[in-house]
């Protein structure tokens, strides 16, 4: 589904402090199925998901979608297919704090339009969904840190998207929720949804639900099992 060739990426390019944070990355990310990005801090898994995500452009190499370069696409065009496709789940979960659970999972959907009684009710299914419609109207921070977590994930489905990207989602989970979090993602994948997360998380990268890891350091890949 989506194809990485020679992928680099630079910050501070022709500065002194100039940093290579990709060097090189052929990755093929493969339908329905839960890829997990591992490796030390610094490896370059967050930005290799940025890029993955349309979030940030590569200093070189190509992003494939579908067969479709994306690479040079104009911003406006990376915007609609990063609505279009893709749901970020954040690891600080980056929900607004005074709008309640139901305002925060409609967010992504207000630049779409359309009708708002039908938006409304689609984020409350999704928070039925997830055992949160008696929070629905709920101040997201009133909520625990496992019901905030299911808002974040309410949030990346509302605009249905192929592919949910997770950054490190179970850094600040204790043991419990991150064992809820990841029967959340097996039964996305059950729905037919592209899974891409980071993780240190020996219970996410060992899980069964992970169907390939892929292990970063200094901007490279070493393997992946």
């Amino acid at each position: 589904m989506i194809n990485l060739t020679n992928i680099r990426k630079a910050y501070n390019q022709g500065r002194a402090n100039e940093f290579w944070a990709l060097n090189g990355i052929d990755l093929k990310i493969e339908a329905q199925r839960v890829t997990a990005l591992c490796g030390p801090s610094g490896s370059g898994k967050t930005t290799l998901l940025t890029i993955i995500g349309c979030l940030a452009r590569p200093t070189s190499g190509r992003v494939h979608l579908k067969e479709r370069d994306i690479s040079g696409l104009p911003e406006r065009f990376l915007t609609e297919i990063r609505r279009s496709t893709f749901g970020f789940v954040f690891q600080q979960f980056n929900l607004i704090k005074g709008l309640s659970a139901r305002d925060n999972v409609m967010l992504p959907a207000y630049p779409l339009g359309g009708d708002w009684r039908a938006l409304h009710e689609r984020a409350e299914a999704l928070l039925d969904t997830f055992r949160l419609g008696h929070r629905c109207h709920a101040r997201v921070e009133w909520l625990s840190g496992g019901e905030q977590q299911r808002v974040a994930i309410a949030r990346a489905m509302i605009n249905d998207p192929q592919v949910v990207i997770a950054d490190e989602p179970t850094a600040n989970l204790d043991t419990v929720l991150s064992r809820e979090f990841m029967a959340i993602l097996e039964s996305l994948k059950e729905q037919g949804k592209t899974i891409l997360l980071t993780s240190h998380d020996p219970l996410v990268v060992e899980s069964a639900v992970v169907d390939t890891v892929v292990n970063l350091r200094d901007g490279r890949l070493v393997g992946d099992a």
